[in-house]
């Protein structure tokens, strides 16, 4: 199963989106931050992406007379590179948009399930703007964006740090314009 096989599916996306920020989990652990992915299913698909190499096994102990793995992602393993995206088929790019919106809307309603969630403290946004840009304009705007996610992406776990989920989506809006 190549990279964009693997990782356009809703609930492998939330699981290598748990493990971010350089997080080692267990399955157990999984279990507690996606309570509503059964645990065969979640089980599977953590075989599925460390058989892959997109997990890595980092330590075993025993628990309860079962071996309990502990992993960390492999971040490089789970970019898209630029040649897979343009070998995407129209198709393909509908399925993996689906499937990132299943993992964002899920992700969404399990911070929203959570007693103390405040999602006006907590900053929560979902703006939409639609603006006019050209080629140009918009490979500018989104290096810049890069530019300022990059430069917060290697944060460590602090005191006042919180793990937040920006999602980024560009796409036109109308057709095209002569």
């Amino acid at each position: 199963m190549d990279t964009v096989d693997l990782l356009l599916h809703p609930v492998r996306i939330r699981i290598v989106r748990a493990f971010a920020g350089g997080r080692t989990l267990t399955t157990a652990d999984l279990g507690q931050r996606l309570p509503d992915v059964p645990k065969t299913t979640l089980y599977r698909h953590v075989g599925i992406l460390a058989a892959a190499g997109l997990l890595e096994v980092t330590g075993e102990q025993r628990v309860h007379g079962a071996v309990e793995r502990s992993y960390q992602l492999n971040r490089a393993g789970t970019r898209i590179s630029p040649q897979q995206a343009a070998a995407m088929t129209i198709d393909d790019h509908r399925h993996g948009f689906t499937a990132a919106v299943a993992a964002l809307l899920a992700d969404f309603n399990a911070y929203l399930d959570q007693p103390n969630a405040d999602p006006t403290t907590d900053m929560v946004g979902y703006i939409q703007v639609p603006l006019w840009l050209s080629t140009q304009e918009l490979a500018s705007m989104a290096e810049q964006i890069r530019a300022i996610l990059m430069s917060k992406i290697d944060n460590e776990p602090g005191e006042k740090r919180r793990l937040y989920l920006l999602s980024p989506i560009a796409f036109p809006i109308d057709h095209e314009q002569t």
